[in-house]
Formats: structure tokens, sequence, C-alpha cells
């Protein structure tokens, strides 16, 4: 495809494109003319897995004393970006400007998380980065984390192969709760997620040459991504495949919200559906939006969103 930003070539390796996909660099400075401040972190260097931390520059001009207790702290977003687990970054400058966006919004702590990216480390690798970056955070003396921060105010969230990601590190963390305090997770946010199958649903059959991401290309990212050997059936690819992971059960007994944001002109949107109603069928209390936009790659920021993911949160805080 053109001006996508991975090329595959012959022996099965992938060549990424960079000037495709062009990065911000964080903007801690508190004097940059920016909605939210930004820095970097690493929480395993031989891994390369770090974060970028968010901070609404709003929060700044509070008192120090406004945020010494959790009340009056602000949520935290820890996010995982899409890209069919192949590309993109966390340093991609439609990542940092949509991280930068949700946290002057809400406002909230936002954290991206860098996680390594198939084929070279094929899934669970990514999941694995983000049970770690869980872990870090939960440990972290960070200054912005520990002043304007609520742990006991928690979401997974993420776009694409991002919101994935967050349902899969939502069903980890369900079995390990205690072990990951103080941080104590909410809910769930997944933006128009990728889920996929062997067996093709109206939708993928209806947009199989959809201009943004055609079925051929889908399954030549899941071929990258899942283990080798594995179909799309996979429980990794496929949520609802054998009735769903028995930690949803799980995710409902914690009181976890989901809310998922479909994309109704999405190859995907058929397997996003099946998804949530999975969810509800398992005691799940779900919040579900749908995208009119038409594309999958657009409107990730847009108003509505921002709308949706604002009350969603702040919905969540006030009832749990």
């Amino acid at each position: 495809m053109e001006n996508f930003p991975v090329r595959i070539n012959a022996d099965g390796t992938i060549t990424r494109e960079p000037d495709v996909l062009p990065r911000t660099p964080a903007k801690p400075d508190p004097n940059d003319n920016t909605i939210a401040l930004s820095k970097d972190f690493t929480v395993n260097e031989s891994k390369n897995i770090w974060v970028r931390i968010f901070l609404p520059h709003q929060a700044l001009n509070n008192n120090n004393n406004t945020c010494s207790s959790s009340s009056a702290k602000l949520p935290l977003i820890i996010h995982f970006h899409g890209g069919g687990f192949v590309f993109i970054s966390a340093a991609t400058s439609t990542n940092h400007e949509y991280c930068q966006l949700i946290a002057a919004q809400i406002p909230a702590v936002v954290v991206t998380a860098e996680y390594r990216l198939a084929p070279e480390h094929r899934l669970p690798a990514a999941y694995d980065d983000g049970m770690e970056v869980l872990h870090w955070l939960k440990t972290s003396q960070d200054g912005w984390l520990q002043q304007y921060a609520d742990f006991s105010s928690c979401f997974l969230t993420g776009d694409s192969a991002g919101g994935n990601l967050a349902y899969r590190v939502g069903l980890r963390a369900s079995a390990i709760v205690d072990d990951l305090l103080p941080l104590t997770i909410k809910g769930l946010i997944l933006i128009k997620p990728y889920f996929s199958g062997v067996k093709r649903t109206e939708s993928e059959l209806r947009l199989e040459k959809d201009p943004d991401f055609p079925l051929a290309l889908n399954d030549t990212m899941w071929e990258l991504a899942l283990p080798l050997g594995a179909d799309r059936d996979h429980e990794y690819c496929n949520p609802t495949v054998g009735g769903g992971s028995k930690l949803i059960e799980k995710m409902s007994s914690l009181g976890w919200r989901v809310m998922e944001y479909v994309g109704f002109a999405d190859p995907m949107s058929d397997r996003q559906i099946e998804f949530l109603k999975l969810l509800e069928q398992k005691g799940v209390a779900v919040v579900g939006h749908v995208d009119g936009s038409g594309h999958r790659s657009r409107d990730f920021a847009g108003p509505a969103l921002c709308g949706y993911f604002k009350d969603f949160v702040l919905s969540s805080t006030k009832t749990a």
C-alpha cells in the first residue's frame, strides 16, 4: 500500500519506514506552549520498554495542597498505542498528540507505553511488556505520578492493537489485583480494538478492499504478530473463541467497567460488537459507542470520542 509505514520483505522480515510516521519528542518544560507536559522514563532498557507521562498543563496551576489527597488527584490513564503490533511508537506524533489531548480534556495523568513489536517479538511479548509497565508504575517515585495521579482510579486503554493489548493486560491484571496495589483498575477503554478470526464476518467481507486497511493486509499483520504456527482463531486474535477467557468473570466480580468505541465502517466492526456482547453476557458492565466517521484510522482524537472518554472515566470514578 502506498504510504504504508511497513514494507514486507521476501524473506518474511519487515522494514519500517520512519519517514512515514514522524515522531515528537517529550516536552517537559512548563514554559512550552502545549496543553500537556510530557517526559520519558525507561522501564526495561534491555527490552526497550519505556513510558511517556503526560501531565495536563492546567494541573500546574493548582496549589500543591490541592493534590495532597486522592480525592483531589487526577485519574491515571495507562495507554497502549496501535499499529497491528508491528509498527508505531509511543513517540509517534499522532500518538503523542492523542495522549496529550486526552490528558487535557479529562483531565488526567496519561502514561503511554512503548512495547516490543512483532515479528521480532511475537505475541505475547507485548502483553508481557504491558504487565511490566503496571509493575513499574506501582513503585514509581516520579514526582508527577506521586503528586498528581490517583493510583486508586486507574484505567487501561488503547486504540486498535492497543485496545487488544489493554484487554489482554486487563485479563492478566484481574488475576493479581493485590500484587498491583496501590494501582487499582476501575475499567477498560477500548478504541476500535484489533480482533479477527478465521471465519469471515459480514463487515470483513463487505470491506475487503477497504482503502485504509484491506483484509489481505489484516491477515498479513496477524501472521507477523501471532505465535508461529497459530491461526487467527488463537485467543490473542479472537477473544470470543471457546466462549472467551474465564478471567472475564473475574473482571466482572471486581466491578470493572468496559467502554468500547466501535468503528461502524471498520472491517473489524462485527468482531468488536461480538466481543462487547460476550462481555455483557458474562456480567461485565459495558458501554458501547459507534464511530460514524467511516474509517478505521480516523477520529481517534475527535470531539465525540473525547467526550465519551471523559464521561466514562468520571462516571466510573464517581460510582466506584
